[in-house]
């Protein structure tokens, strides 16, 4: 028995990127097949597209522009390469956005966090994601196929019967979100039935607070780890351990390329710099070039101790749309992105948001290489801030590297009670 599903997770990184920049033209050839990704790369030559450089240089497709790009063309804005009446299921989130599946086996790339916990086959898994409209338990549901595991599609709710499943049928593990486990396990000691079979949990779509994890794992479930997902890509990262241990960070899926940008901007920011997520998929049904996911995380330095030898991320940091309203008037990243473009002796910028209701002061805090023209600068600065938001701002200058990294662009601090 392996610790790793296959010899990808162990590549050379050199080698990855190498196979992945490989992949590249064909990947976006596949894409351009496709009306909606036509369009969006209309101004590429897919055979140009062979390293980083040329990669960010296309736009990035932001997961909240597909509301738009649906409403304009049922149901996936011509995005699938593959046609919709030859997929396998079709889902629906929220906004409405549509989420296609094809026909591969563990399509949404699934087997890699539950192989790194230790499933293998025969292991039972109670599947508690929803199996309504979402496609949460089909990852789960493609994975367990790919292993060889059985599933309980337990799906949410009805928290006696969960119980019931488990002291009954004793699975291996728990998949779903972990405030859920948290119920099930409390349930069990309510109902005085013996739950201890779980004692392996992949967890998501919410976040695990280590005051979570810690009970979870005081009250029988030792083995804890996160993924992070979504409905679009499927399996993105996915947390490991190294004997039991959790190690840091989360392990990128081998069919992805990864870039962290300046938020609302297509910029790359320095590894370690807290920024959006932006995922190129190689998904032949589905593939997706520079997806902006909205969601916040940084590169972690160096390898996992597990062993597995892609880049990690901190996970989760928040989400990247943090576009405000300032005196009746919308207030976007991008604009604060386009303001630093006209002053390229700012190394970094945040637009402070403060006040009370009617009475708003927005302020942009500018780490600067060039203290001495302070007076001008910031007179400079007012100006462009006024002509690119149309709104009066007021402009900090402080020293470099004094400014958080937190990936925020605009922080509103005001307070409405």
């Amino acid at each position: 028995m392996t610790d790793y599903l296959d010899h990808l997770e162990t590549r050379e990184p050199a080698q990855r990127e190498r196979d992945l920049l490989a992949s590249l033209p064909q990947l976006v050839a596949r894409a351009q097949t496709a009306p909606g990704w036509a369009a969006i790369l209309q101004s590429a030559d897919a055979g140009d597209i062979r390293s980083r450089q040329a990669l960010a240089q296309l736009p990035v497709t932001r997961k909240s522009d597909l509301k738009d790009l649906q409403k304009k063309s049922r149901p996936f804005g011509g995005m699938t390469s593959t046609p919709p009446q030859q997929l396998r299921r079709v889902f629906m989130s929220p906004g409405p956005i549509f989420d296609p599946e094809g026909h591969g086996q563990d399509w949404w790339r699934f087997a890699r966090p539950f192989h790194a916990i230790g499933l293998r086959a025969g292991d039972l898994i109670q599947n508690c994601f929803s199996y309504h409209f979402t496609p949460a338990a089909f990852m789960v549901d493609g994975a367990a196929s790919r292993l060889g595991c059985p599933v309980i599609p337990a799906g949410t709710g009805q928290t006696e019967m969960q119980v019931q499943a488990m002291a009954e049928l004793r699975p291996a593990a728990y998949v779903g979100t972990p405030s859920f486990l948290k119920i099930i396990v409390e349930k069990a000691l309510d109902m005085g039935m013996d739950v201890s079979s779980v004692q392996k949990a992949v967890v998501g779509a919410e976040a695990l607070p280590p005051s979570l994890r810690k009970w979870l794992q005081e009250h029988g479930v030792p083995h804890v780890l996160q993924t992070y997902a979504s409905a679009d890509i499927g399996n993105i990262a996915y947390e490991t351990e190294t004997g039991g241990v959790l190690n840091p960070g989360m392990v990128l899926d081998e069919d992805l390329l990864l870039e962290i940008v300046r938020p609302g901007t297509g910029d790359l920011v320095a590894d370690g710099e807290v920024g959006e997520v932006v995922i190129t998929s190689f998904n032949p049904d589905y593939p997706l070039i520079r997806f902006g996911t909205g969601d916040m995380s940084a590169i972690l330095p160096g390898l996992s101790p597990c062993g597995r030898s892609n880049v990690r991320i901190k996970g989760w940091m928040g989400r990247a749309d943090q576009t405000t309203k300032v005196k009746g008037m919308f207030v976007h990243p991008s604009q604060v992105a386009e303001v630093l473009k006209r002053h390229p002796e700012i190394a970094k910028a945040r637009l402070v948001v403060t006040g009370e209701m009617a009475n708003d002061v927005m302020t942009l805090h500018c780490e600067t290489t060039d203290p001495a023209a302070a007076a001008g600068l910031q007179a400079a600065l007012a100006e462009t801030i006024r002509d690119v938001t149309k709104l009066r701002g007021e402009v900090a200058l402080v020293a470099i590297g004094s400014l958080p990294n937190d990936g925020k662009v605009i922080d509103d601090t005001r307070k409405y009670e």
